[in-house]
């Protein structure tokens, strides 16, 4: 069986990377495909390295872009690609453009996809995530899911049973896989309690009476403890147009995934409108506050340690006094979070 791996932003690589060293393992043959949907070295080359993910076989450098941009330029250079390799499976990554673009390519070409973590579900159509998503597990011939709320989502929509598989979050895999690594990490001058703080999404970065009540809040979190904020180029980009003055706040820049693990594990709370760090954080035992008003990950709030503050201070404010009182919310790791997903999911893919 010959297997194709779509990968072209951070999150996938760190998907990816469990299943393409378990079905290595296998002795299955494997192409990797890295889109170039982000280029920047921390968020690409690092990763790979740190991974242990081999060289691309190929790179399409597609870069940034509009979403219809992005996608279509993706599509364009992608097809060659599958017509010239004839894959049996194409796996793809996550809900980032490069996913629904090589999912849409397959699909004409009538080449079966594996979608790897699919079935969540955030009910907010105006996240573009959530459209990639939908396309894309309503394409798909095998849907690998992390949790039980994925298979429920799937069946509401009337996919068909026996093509969900419930695997478990093959994030966890890498996390698992890395965590002796990060606990190495010297703290290098931080102090023993600190926020982290995270931002991308464009509702929280892109809107400057969003981002400025954000950095209030923050802000005002930097008089009770230290703030650590490891900024994407385009939100550091956002403060320095908005005028927003930063500089009670330790602005960093992204860190590469291991010392990035390392912040988390270290964390007093975790501020973040990330998805893969509401999982993260879950699994380390750390107080997460998610900057949304919904998450397409709520096992992290059924049984996880985040809580969802969207952009409201007073609950924010409410929960960090909690969290600075040692009354955070304690939580559970879910079951099949156990570092083995990407061994589950070769086991069924070379069942095929």
């Amino acid at each position: 069986m010959h297997i194709l791996h779509v990968v072209g932003a951070r999150p996938n690589f760190m998907k990816a990377a469990p299943v393409l060293r378990a079905l290595a393992a296998r002795g299955a043959r494997q192409t990797l495909v890295h889109t170039g949907q982000h280029y920047d070295r921390n968020m690409s080359d690092v990763f790979f390295t740190q991974l242990e993910i081999p060289e691309p076989d190929f790179n399409l450098g597609v870069g940034s872009g509009s979403q219809a941009q992005q996608t279509a330029h993706v599509m364009t250079a992608f097809e060659p690609v599958v017509l010239e390799i004839k894959p049996d499976v194409v796996l793809v990554y996550g809900d980032v453009n490069s996913t629904v673009a090589a999912t849409l390519v397959c699909a004409k070409l009538l080449v079966r996809i594996g979608h790897v973590e699919a079935g969540l579900r955030s009910f907010d159509r105006t996240m573009p995530e959530e459209i990639n998503r939908m396309v894309t597990d309503r394409l798909a011939d095998l849907l690998f899911t992390p949790s039980e709320d994925g298979n429920a989502n799937l069946l509401s929509e009337g996919v068909p049973p026996e093509k969900i598989h419930l695997v478990g979050n093959v994030m966890i895999d890498s996390l698992v896989q890395l965590l002796p690594a990060a606990t190495k990490i010297p703290r290098n001058g931080l102090p023993e309690r600190y926020a982290l703080v995270t931002l991308h999404r464009p509702s929280n970065v892109d809107d400057s009476e969003s981002l400025r009540s954000i950095l209030a809040a923050l802000l005002e979190v930097s008089e009770r403890m230290p703030v650590v904020f490891p900024a994407h180029p385009r939100t550091r980009q956002r403060i320095a147009d908005f005028g927003v003055n930063v500089d009670k706040l330790y602005l960093v820049e992204p860190a590469p995934y291991i010392e990035f693990l390392a912040l988390q594990r270290g964390a007093t709370v975790v501020i973040t409108d990330s998805g893969g760090i509401q999982e993260e954080t879950t699994f380390l035992g750390v107080p997460c506050l998610t900057l949304r008003s919904n998450t397409e990950r709520p096992v992290t709030v059924t049984m996880g340690t985040n809580i969802l503050v969207g952009q409201d201070r007073k609950k924010l404010s409410s929960e960090l006094i909690r969290i600075f009182e040692g009354k955070g919310k304690t939580g559970t790791i879910p079951p099949l979070w156990d570092g083995h997903t990407g061994d589950r999911i070769a086991d069924i893919l070379l069942r095929l």
